[in-house]
């Protein structure tokens, strides 16, 4: 039956070695297991229900991905996308978390029609590289000032808007120490580096009183207070146009770039470098979003931790099914995750963000206008505290700075379509 599924002979492959492919995988970025719910907690929502909606959306992309694609790509909640929902569509907006989760639910809906009726190439290429890195690169930083902030590293100064903590408090210093095991642990090739951390952090929280035991594992806690919860009806409002934008956005970047990464590490791109059956797996990425907001949490996306799996060996869609079974069996380690501090998580915003900033290295630096409205976004990203907002300056930045340098020639129609709209955005809010 699994050859019959997965095609392992053709692929050159075994179960064993996707078995290992997949456990692989999954430690690289269980992390999620904890962050997720903890990012979500702060929008308001309840931690328990957010914990099980993670768990389940990552399981049902990574079997869609696995039966339907035959790629050994996993899926989870997406960093970056979390923080977006939490601190900027419910913090700085002031929208409801049940409405944040309809924009997540209607980014999945145009995620999948963009696929099937691939429109997806033409969006993709028409948006330059270097934007691409720099959104990549500007979320990373956001993602750093989160973790920051939640150590007490970086704290409010209303002399200087922000200014250096306690770094002598037990969170800061567990924050670094917890940041510098995964850097450690990652340069001697460790795969589970991160998960690591987050339970040796942990660790000296019960150790030193800070941390109360609750138990290792239990039955899943209720999903109902998150469950079927999101509001359609005030996605359909203007004002959430951006909104849905910067989550389909993003996703589609993110996937894209994954989808390419992953494939080029495990040998999957045909003779012309393209990659056989990219509409099944951006289908199953569409549905997983569509699923997790449906359940209650933010877009469900490709992992780049998967190239990890692909590097052990994963060569087909059993390691994404094996990611998603033990994703399941996470279900029962709940008060674990509820043990876990926010400290024990900061290190891993800051590693993330390093990942994400990796990107700039490809930037043509000695042309100002790629360059310019890559630190645009880069910048404004955390200084907003807005990914969407970034986003817009970073296009309308890029078409100003192409436009005013004679460069009008390096525009297409559809950066000059996005721009129009974020304009129209910041004019009538």
């Amino acid at each position: 039956m699994l050859e019959k599924l997965f095609k392992l002979k053709q692929h050159q492959t075994s179960l064993k070695q996707e078995a290992i492919a997949g456990l692989t995988t999954f430690l690289t970025m269980a992390y999620i297991i904890f962050v997720n719910p903890m990012m979500l907690a702060d929008a308001g929502m309840d931690h328990g229900a957010v914990f099980v909606a993670t768990c389940l959306a990552a399981a049902i992309g990574c079997f869609v991905m696995g039966f339907l694609a035959n790629y050994p790509i996993a899926l989870a909640p997406g960093m970056g996308l979390n923080a977006f929902f939490t601190y900027t569509v419910v913090g700085e907006m002031g929208y409801s978390w049940e409405t944040a989760l309809g924009a997540v639910f209607m980014s999945g809906v145009c995620f999948l029609v963009l696929s099937l009726a691939k429109i997806r190439e033409w969006i993709v290429n028409s948006i330059p590289m270097s934007l691409r890195f720099g959104i990549a690169a500007g979320i990373g930083l956001f993602l750093a000032l989160i973790g920051l902030k939640s150590a007490g590293i970086v704290v409010a100064s209303p002399a200087t808007l922000v200014t250096m903590g306690d770094i002598t408090s037990f969170p800061a210093l567990m924050s670094c120490l917890g940041f510098f095991l995964i850097i450690a642990m990652v340069h001697r090739g460790l795969k589970a580096a991160v998960i690591f951390s987050v339970m040796a952090i942990t660790i000296f929280g019960l150790l030193f009183g800070d941390v109360s035991y609750q138990g290792l594992v239990a039955m899943p806690p209720s999903i109902m207070p998150t469950l079927m919860k999101m509001d359609l009806s005030s996605v359909l409002e203007l004002s959430m146009l951006s909104v849905i934008f910067a989550f389909l956005f993003v996703d589609l970047f993110d996937t894209s770039g994954t989808l390419v990464a992953v494939a080029q590490r495990g040998g999957l791109l045909d003779e012309k470098g393209r990659l056989p059956r990219v509409k099944r797996a951006l289908t199953a990425d569409s549905l997983a979003t569509i699923a997790g907001a449906a359940l209650g949490t933010s877009t469900t996306t490709s992992y780049i931790e998967s190239t990890a799996g692909v590097s052990a060996g994963g060569r087909t869609g059993l390691t994404a099914v094996v990611v998603g079974l033990l994703f399941l069996a996470a279900l029962f380690i709940s008060p674990l995750a509820g043990m876990v501090p926010v400290y024990a998580t900061a290190g891993v915003l800051f590693y993330v963000a390093i990942l994400m900033m990796s990107g700039l290295v490809h930037v043509d630096w000695d042309d100002l206008t790629e360059a310019a409205p890559v630190v645009v976004v880069c910048l404004l990203m955390p200084l907003t505290f807005s990914i969407a907002n970034a986003i817009g300056f970073g296009f309308i930045s890029y078409v100003a700075i192409k436009s005013m340098t004679g460069k009008f020639s390096d525009l297409n129609w559809g950066i000059l379509f996005v721009a129009a709209l974020f304009v129209a955005k910041f004019i009538y809010g």
